[in-house]
């Protein structure tokens, strides 16, 4: 018996933001579907606005998995995270055990699949991971933004901090993300029809 699959869908009672107070709780695997759409519009952006040449479906796939480790080690809050290179090569160690652990309950005919989908270090996924890694810069904003027009200032500091972060990253997708999309966010239902 395998327990891969049953381990994956425990990503719906890992809840993120755990220090801050949320007027929305939001798991990972709400997170991760969120990051796979976001990374897949960033290499759609690439491909279609950029002269790219990227898998939007491999970005958005990679997306899903790469918050996977945190159903065995939950969700350690960014600010301890990179509290100093001490704790954060430790977490990077807890991590890279949780992958193993998980790939391990895969059976050995299946677990060629998902290495690459749970390690996120193969080369040919190089572009691609920085969009996931943009993707989830956006969807933490994103976060923030929600926050902060149902009136909680709690995310008010973060999302300063992302959007300075956001900036940072001089990624044209992003940024032509940022400008075209991102202030939709800010509406209401109505507003957006």
């Amino acid at each position: 018996m395998s327990h891969f699959y049953a381990m994956l869908s425990r990503m719906k009672y890992i809840n993120r933001w755990g220090l801050m107070r949320n007027t929305q709780q939001e798991s990972i695997c709400e997170h991760s579907l969120e990051v796979a759409i976001l990374a897949h519009a960033l290499a759609i952006i690439h491909n279609r606005r950029f002269q790219g040449n990227v898998n939007p479906e491999r970005a958005a796939t990679l997306a899903i998995f790469h918050d996977a480790p945190e159903i065995i080690t939950g969700d350690l809050p960014t600010p301890v995270k990179y509290y100093n290179p001490s704790i954060y090569k430790a977490y990077q160690e807890v991590e890279t055990v949780a992958q193993e652990k998980l790939l391990s309950m895969l059976p050995q005919d299946l677990k060629p699949d998902y290495t690459p989908l749970l390690f996120q270090e193969q080369e040919e996924d190089k572009q691609l991971l920085i969009f996931v890694k943009a993707a989830d810069k956006l969807s933490a904003l994103i976060k923030c933004v929600e926050e902060r027009k149902m009136g909680n200032a709690e995310f008010a500091k973060a999302e300063q901090t992302i959007r300075e972060s956001i900036g940072t990253m001089k990624i044209p997708e992003v940024d032509c993300f940022v400008k075209e999309f991102l202030p939709s966010y800010e509406l209401t239902l109505d507003e957006q029809e």
